[in-house]
């Protein structure tokens, strides 16, 4: 580096220290110019090589704030929205969210991946993506350092981090119970067998001896290699059903189940476990093993990729059916189906703006995990928000608003002379909260879903001039903190159960996102928070509140400390067990 160009390096980080042009420490950035030698068979930036340069720029953002050597432990789905052409720039952008004890998850807004157009200075987005990486020190144990967070987007981030880390651990439950409970339509035996292509026809098997250039400098594998491997026999399969050059639309999670080193053969295997009308599902595995030990295959990832073959327009032609073998192989076609609509699910639910999607969604077991992502992430993502104004304060008790994305959201702060889990415990029970709150007429345990999930179903008073009580079905999530400063969480919010429909005895309601938070002040002291996003049923109510005009709020806010007070005891017994 020059002088000149060290005094410039210099002055920006000054003004970075200084608060102007703040970049997150563990940011990094790669830009590449796509060659001839990047392209697959259609000229486009192939997915592969795509995949080396996010793992690679992932990796060393989470080497940088490890302060050692990381692997590639996973990587979540990826929905590729744009192709890439010779002569256009990739740029990459990974910065790590947050660290968890030995693993780390690495994004920004996920990792950020967008593309640009030298010649007329058009850039787009091309894909997102969240990895987690696992630190590795040979000689001692890792103890990774926590991130701070600065921006209101990097705290977002970070809080809903955890939530993000419970959904990937689940994901293996979730197939199985959507298999298990839910009837996956079986449509084989009514096709036309004459048109359709055996999956035995798509089966691709390729071997690869990892060498040094595929290795970082203590031998593992690249994860972003063995991923561009993957892709590579996945396509072969995917051209073998259509025969014609298909395009990758999705991954579903990587996850690497053990570690590769310079000198191991990979054996990759590819097949198409499944046909939709317009898509294509195909499942890679990749096993290891070194030379003289064939036999002693180990099993170190798997992955399914969604393929779309796209006509002249650049639309999707309809695919021809798969006909799969019997056992394995019928096995796969129907978990294809279900990660099919796990897939929608998630994109729905979990990837859609507050503002894109109706406040109450149907809930039912196969979708149970997305909905309480979507229930804390949100109330996190509420809590997060910088730009909160404190509206009035009576003895202690404060009142804040905020007016965002076309919603008037409220929160009510309180300090309670109340243990933080206790306050925690009592008010993430909802059949006792018409002991304090007048809007809960009754509560009715719908269903027990888990041990921190729960529906139930309320019915409240009639508001203003309303002839009708109102009732309501809500999913209530809790969650404990991850780490230290981390709050208490129980989130709600609406959702559709066909076992409780509208009736006219009441007027359904609906909550977007609402709920608690609780941070422990010191012994025996806990700050209580409330939070709601105001519906347009509920806004008069709010409205009236806010202005100053009823002192409801205020009132219901004092019968919950009061409560919180009165059963302190109650719960010493479970304390002990916690």
């Amino acid at each position: 580096m020059s002088r000149k160009s060290a005094s410039h390096a210099e002055k920006d980080d000054g003004a970075m220290a200084g608060g102007e042009g703040y970049r997150n420490p563990t940011e990094v950035q790669m830009s590449q110019l796509v060659l001839p030698c990047h392209t697959n068979q259609r000229g486009e930036l192939s997915v592969g090589q795509l995949l080396k340069w996010i793992d690679t720029t992932a990796c060393l953002s989470a080497e940088r704030h490890a302060g050692c050597p990381c692997v590639t432990a996973s990587m979540d789905d990826i929905y590729f929205e744009h192709t890439i052409s010779v002569g256009q720039v990739v740029n990459i952008k990974a910065k790590v969210n947050r660290a968890f004890n030995s693993s780390m998850e690495v994004c920004g807004v996920g990792i950020q991946v967008a593309s640009e157009d030298l010649c007329s200075e058009k850039q787009w987005n091309v894909c997102k993506a969240l990895a987690t990486f696992v630190a590795h020190r040979e000689l001692s144990k890792v103890k990774l350092k926590q991130t701070t967070p600065q921006t209101e987007e990097e705290k977002t981030e970070h809080s809903v981090a955890a939530e993000r880390r419970r959904m990937r651990l689940l994901y293996a439950d979730t197939i199985k119970d959507l298999l298990a409970n839910c009837v996956i339509q079986d449509d084989l035996e009514s096709r036309d067998c004459s048109c359709m292509v055996p999956a035995e026809r798509t089966r691709v098997e390729s071997v690869e001896l990892v060498l040094p250039p595929h290795a970082n400098h203590q031998g593992n594998t690249f994860g972003g290699q063995i991923m561009a491997w993957m892709e590579n026999v996945a396509t072969i399969a995917a051209s073998r059903l259509c025969r014609a050059h298909p395009t990758l639309k999705t991954i579903e999670m990587f996850h690497f189940r053990g570690p590769s080193q310079v000198g191991d053969r990979l054996v990759l295997k590819a097949i198409v476990n499944n046909a939709f009308k317009h898509s294509m599902e195909v499942g890679v595995c990749v096993e290891a093993y070194r030379q003289g030990a064939e036999t002693q295959r180990r099993h170190i990832n798997s992955a399914f990729m969604t393929f779309v073959v796209l006509d002249a327009d650049d639309q999707p032609r309809t695919l021809p059916w798969i006909r799969p073998q019997p056992g394995d192989g019928e096995r796969r076609y129907r978990e294809a189906s279900a990660r099919k609509k796990i897939r929608l699910d998630r994109k729905y639910i979990v990837s859609c703006k507050q503002t894109e999607m109706p406040i109450s969604v149907p809930w039912d077991p196969s979708n149970q995990v997305y909905l309480s992502y979507n229930n804390v992430s949100s109330l996190k993502m509420l809590v997060t928000k910088d730009n909160w104004v404190l509206s009035s304060e009576i003895n202690q008790v404060r009142l804040y608003t905020l007016e965002d994305d076309k919603f008037l959201s409220f929160h009510m702060e309180m300090l309670v002379q109340v243990e933080t889990i206790q306050a925690f415990l009592l008010l993430s029970d909802l059949l006792r909260r018409p002991e304090w709150d007048k809007h809960y007429r009754s509560v009715e345990l719908v269903q027990q879903v888990d041990e921190d999930d729960a529906i139930y179903h309320v019915i409240s008073p009639a508001l203003g001039g309303d002839a009708k009580p109102q009732d309501f079905v809500i999913l209530a999530s809790r969650r404990k903190p991850c780490d230290n400063g981390d709050p208490y969480v129980i989130a709600l919010r609406s959702v559709t159960l066909p076992t409780h429909p509208e009736t006219p005895a009441y007027r359904r309601g609906e909550t977007l996102c609402s709920g608690f938070c609780f941070w422990r002040e010191g012994d025996q002291l806990t700050k209580v928070s409330y939070y709601n996003q105001a519906t347009p049923g509920f806004l008069n109510y709010v409205t009236t509140n806010v202005a100053g005009l009823s002192s409801e709020f205020y009132t219901t806010v004092k019968a919950c400390e009061q409560f919180l007070l009165d059963n302190r005891s109650d719960l010493a017994p479970s304390l002990q067990t916690l």
